[in-house]
């Protein structure tokens, strides 16, 4: 695996892994820390079995809001150099990566939503989208993917895990991997 980096733009120790240098960038929020997310094993296996280039963001702090997340990864990524890059994130990572899209389309060539929350952030015009949902999950419910995905059926795709709950990036790790490659691959 990698190692964690700590970036401290104006007092903020933003913590963030780099792997991989392949022609696809994706830029993934954790829930919260780095530590045990279930990203990590996703990334890897990104960068190894599809030559991926990611960039996992934790959280600043416990208590960081979506807006202060946002702007950390923007500092993250001008550090690294990284101009455009799809953009994602598991549960309420999920939620900054779309206010990220939002505020920064420039940036962003597609969004990656790792199970859905109910937070009625609209989808960024015009860029793709790929939902994936725990059929099993009861924090962010298959049903909170569907109803995104309803908003702009022509842009986006949505693939349900069987057997997988909330923590389906722990849980089933390769399964999601593989979605994300699949779909990603031709970018």
């Amino acid at each position: 695996m990698t190692d964690t980096t700590i970036f401290e733009p104006t007092g903020r120790a933003i913590p963030f892994a780099v792997e991989g240098e392949g022609p696809v960038s994706l830029v993934m929020f954790s829930e919260g820390g780095l530590e045990a997310d279930g990203l990590a094993v996703i990334s890897h296996y990104l960068v190894e079995e599809a030559g991926f280039h990611v960039v996992r963001i934790g959280s600043a702090a416990e208590s960081a809001g979506v807006d202060e997340r946002v702007e950390g990864a923007v500092d993250v990524l001008r550090q690294i150099g990284l101009e455009h890059t799809w953009i994602g994130g598991h549960g309420a990572g999920g939620s900054v990566a779309r206010t990220f899209a939002a505020s920064h389309p420039d940036r962003t060539n597609g969004l990656l939503l790792l199970g859905v929350e109910d937070g009625g952030l609209p989808l960024p015009p015009l860029m793709p989208v790929l939902i994936i949902q725990g059929a099993d999950d009861d924090v962010t419910p298959p049903a909170h993917g569907a109803r995104l995905h309803s908003t702009a059926p022509e842009r986006t795709s949505v693939n349900n895990i069987d057997g997988a709950g909330h923590l389906f990036p722990l849980t089933h790790p390769i399964e999601t991997a593989f979605i994300i490659e699949e779909y990603l691959d031709w970018d």
